[in-house]
């Protein structure tokens, strides 16, 4: 008798699928889903851009620096000092080197701000650098 209660209970666990593995596989093509992906990178505040009857779509590794109403510059979230745009500019040309500027600049924003970063992008060595406006 006792043989037979042994073997009902083989029988159960044969049947029984192991998901172990599985959690296994979908794990790991979560991590390099995550790894892989590309990340939107944001300027750090909404502005209003200017329009403009030429505006084109930029594509690539882009820097984007948002420039407030009241002069503030802001770039990947950080509100950042004029002095030091040059020094972030080539930080992130070390992660991209083929990267392009470009500038948001709210409708309302004095033009120096913006030749202040044209100036820093000159000064770091790059050469495409737009400034966003709506179409």
């Amino acid at each position: 008798m006792k043989s037979g209660l042994m073997k009902k209970k083989d029988d159960e666990d044969a049947g029984e699928i192991d998901l172990t593995p599985m959690l296994d596989v979908v794990f790991i093509l979560l991590i390099f889903f995550i790894v892989t992906s590309v990340f939107v990178t944001e300027a750090g505040i909404e502005v209003t851009r200017p329009e403009a009857s030429t505006a084109e779509s930029k594509k690539g590794d882009l820097i984007l620096i948002a420039i407030g109403p009241s002069g503030d510059i802001w770039i990947d979230g950080d509100q950042v000092d004029p002095r030091f745009i040059r020094s972030r500019f080539e930080l992130r040309l070390a992660d991209a080197p083929n990267s392009a500027v470009i500038i948001q600049a709210d409708a309302d924003a004095d033009n120096e701000q913006v030749m202040l970063i044209l100036g820093a992008a000159r000064e770091a060595n790059i050469t495409d650098v737009s400034i966003s406006a709506e179409a």
